[in-house]
């Protein structure tokens, strides 16, 4: 089974812009889900979907958050399986290139693995989609 989701995106706002929307809970509220985060490596977080976004807590703890690189554990609730998400940027002209990846998924029990890879990678692909339009604004 393939164990890392990968998506590439060339988005068209200075990487400063893009890191801001990753990184601060009240940006990350307003494009992906309700987020309780601090982009500080050792800092817990809560992302917490709402009904219509299928009532969903996420947890984890942000391993890294350097200059445009961010790393977290990712443990959805009900599973005591972690994950890791990678975001990095790079300035690209007057844009950003951002870069994504999702890794571990393999540690799911038996099918469960095949099924949440599936739903990741549409997930971060509609994540990907909903950062591009908030950043459109």
């Amino acid at each position: 089974m393939n164990d890392v989701i990968t998506k590439e995106q060339i988005i068209n706002h200075p990487v400063d812009k893009v890191w801001n929307a990753i990184s601060k809970a009240e940006e990350i509220s307003t494009w992906f889900i309700k987020a309780d985060f601090e982009a500080k490596a050792g800092m817990p977080y809560t992302f917490t979907a709402s009904e219509e976004q299928g009532c969903m807590t996420i947890t984890g703890e942000v391993k890294e958050a350097s200059p445009y690189t961010l790393v977290y554990t990712w443990i959805v609730e009900n599973t005591n399986v972690e994950t890791t998400v990678k975001w990095v940027l790079e300035a690209e002209g007057e844009g950003t290139k951002l870069f994504l990846e999702h890794s571990g998924i393999a540690n799911f029990p038996g099918e469960s693995a095949i099924k949440m890879f599936e739903s990741f990678s549409g997930g971060w692909e509609q994540c990907v989609n909903q950062l591009k339009d908030y950043l459109a604004k």
